[in-house]
């Protein structure tokens, strides 16, 4: 059934610190709270209409992967994915309601660390220039969607606005420091691997995927959203095929739609008809439930 998308979350009496393409973020003194909308955006733009439940799919995936790799590194959340919410947040029980995450007040990392297992986006478009991605040699002869021989930690910057840029580990270590981006590296590398054995179990391939880290009492610890069809590229296994752009789990039926019009891609972005909406929903689910093996 095709609920209205929120698009909106606004609880009065509770000040919010930022918005942005997707996510809600909080101030609730000592900690945070993370909200997500269900707003898609596609080449950097806000789509007018958003996906209904989509907020609800990338807060639950997140959950069950922070749950999963506790043991391995430590999060940011305070609450689990069941538990009641306090005082200050139950007036809107309903607005809030499996799509929002109570977290540590973590201080960012000022890189994005992605973790690229297949040859795919700005990691083809550049190996097709100089056989390198962000730098790093790779065999001659792959195509798009190659698997790797073996998965390469990419980082990029952040950007505010528009795309991030992708940068060298070396440039990494400058921003942030030799020490903290091996642990990022390490961490980042350990975790897709573990991840990736687990989807391609359950009929998905992750092909590359982007991790956040933030420090916490001198402690590095993994925050935002985790290997979710918004952060990571899902392909459906029984449809691999190199040599060509593989059917996903995420945006793909929007790209294709807005491909189709004659729209320079940049705001106001048009509107998605009901079919894109439906499909594009139907796709965000069924990661879920491939992943989880629940509904949601």
């Amino acid at each position: 059934m095709m609920n209205e998308p929120l698009l909106q979350i606004e609880l009065p009496g509770v000040r919010k610190i930022k918005s942005g393409k997707v996510r809600e973020m909080f101030d609730l003194g000592d900690r945070l709270l993370l909200a997500a909308t269900d707003r898609i955006s596609a080449f950097d733009c806000i789509m007018p209409n958003g996906i209904p439940r989509k907020g609800e799919v990338l807060t639950q995936i997140s959950f069950f992967w922070f749950d999963r790799f506790a043991s391995m590194t430590p999060n940011h959340l305070l609450a689990r994915a069941d538990d009641p919410l306090p005082p200050l947040l139950r007036p809107f029980a309903a607005q809030l309601a499996g799509r929002s995450m109570i977290v540590k007040k973590a201080r960012p990392l000022a890189i994005e660390c992605v973790v690229r297992g297949y040859l795919a986006g700005s990691g083809w478009q550049e190996y097709r220039k100089r056989q390198t991605v962000c730098g790093i040699k790779l065999p001659a002869g792959l195509q798009e969607a190659s698997e790797l021989p073996e998965p390469i930690f990419t980082p990029a910057t952040k950007a505010e606005t528009g795309h991030d840029e992708n940068i060298s580990f070396e440039q990494a270590a400058q921003i942030v420091g030799a020490g903290v981006a091996e642990q990022a590296r390490a961490s980042s590398l350990k975790i897709y691997a573990a991840a990736r054995e687990y989807a391609r179990e359950r009929g998905i391939i992750i092909a590359d995927t982007k991790f956040e880290f933030g420090l916490f009492n001198d402690e590095m610890i993994l925050i935002d959203e985790v290997l979710t069809p918004d952060s990571s590229r899902f392909w459906p296994a029984d449809e691999y095929q190199p040599g060509r752009s593989q059917p996903s789990f995420d945006k793909q039926f929007v790209r294709d739609y807005l491909e189709t019009l004659a729209w320079n891609k940049t705001p106001p972005a048009p509107a998605l008809p009901p079919e894109v909406v439906g499909k594009t929903q139907a796709k965000y689910l069924e990661a879920y439930q491939r992943l989880t093996g629940r509904s949601l």
